[in-house]
């Protein structure tokens, strides 16, 4: 790991109307816009989806490199997030996340270890851990 601090760098320009580019050197664009929710045509991602992707993104890779430091095997990581927002204090703001998780390992795997080394990804995810909202996780563990 580069020592800290880090630094990421997004550009986005807009225009009257259509899409947001969004890129990062090296990087491929994507392109986001508003969410159905907020009018829009809902066929992009959107903040508020990218948000929760990252949400969701930064507890499956923090379980891959958990499960690999600790030396654990497993077959698979699936993981649903949702993130809730509302509307508080007259500012809207995700309030919640929950996230529910289905890891496949395989027969005669230790189930308690990955259960910790599930819940150990959640708490250490520096996306959520920066973040102002409850946070939920559920989770499964599947032999086999």
């Amino acid at each position: 790991m580069h020592p800290f601090p880090h630094h990421y760098t997004v550009n986005a320009s807009i225009r009257p109307d259509g899409d947001v580019p969004l890129s990062t050197e090296g990087v491929r664009i994507i392109e986001s816009s508003p969410p159905k929710e907020f009018d829009g045509p809902g066929n992009q991602w959107s903040p508020e989806g990218l948000l929760t992707a990252a949400v969701a993104d930064c507890f499956v890779l923090g379980f891959r490199a958990i499960a690999a430091a600790s030396k654990y095997s497993w077959l698979r990581l699936e993981a649903r997030t949702q993130g809730t927002l509302d509307r508080v204090d007259g500012k809207m703001r995700f309030t919640r996340f929950d996230t529910h998780a289905i890891l496949h390992i395989a027969d005669g795997a230790d189930v308690e270890r990955a259960k910790k080394l599930l819940e150990k990804a959640e708490t250490s995810c520096l996306v959520a851990n920066s973040l102002n909202s409850e946070r939920h996780l559920t989770l499964e563990v599947i032999p086999g």
